[in-house]
């Protein structure tokens, strides 16, 4: 053999182990596009579903605000009236905080008006007994 066909051979060899790994590495494209799709396939089937149970629990949640918001409008009376007991409650705290008061300023007076009776009748007394022993004189 020649210098030239031992190059061609090499070129040879070499062209079809090119070809032989671009095949492989064709196959191995070939599978994983494959499994692409199957997978595709999966979530577009997953997805479906997911949507549908979406839809029920969207449903659902309609349904169930509808349904406190119904029963909330049924308690609203219910915390207006302890609102409105709470405002009488404070209210009579405060009219029994004034009555208080006023009974203590009425014993401060009431204290201040016997003492000007004591001391009307200790007056009195004196003026009695002087009046008796001018008298007796």
């Amino acid at each position: 053999m020649t210098a030239g066909q031992i190059a061609g051979l090499i070129a040879a060899v070499a062209f079809l182990l090119l070809v032989v790994f671009i095949g492989l590495f064709l196959m191995k494209i070939a599978r994983t596009i494959s499994e692409v799709n199957v997978t595709i396939k999966s979530v577009t089937s997953n997805v479906d579903v997911i949507a549908k149970q979406t839809d029920k629990i969207m449903a659902t949640s309609n349904t169930l605000v509808k349904d406190i918001d119904e029963k909330l409008n049924i308690t609203t009376p219910v915390f207006q009236a302890a609102a409105d007991l709470g405002e009488s409650v404070s209210d009579l705290n405060e009219a029994t905080k004034n009555l208080t008061q006023r009974v203590k300023d009425s014993g401060r007076t009431g204290s201040k008006a016997w003492m000007a009776g004591a001391v009307s009748k200790a007056a009195w007394k004196t003026f009695r007994n002087h009046r008796k022993n001018k008298n007796t004189d």
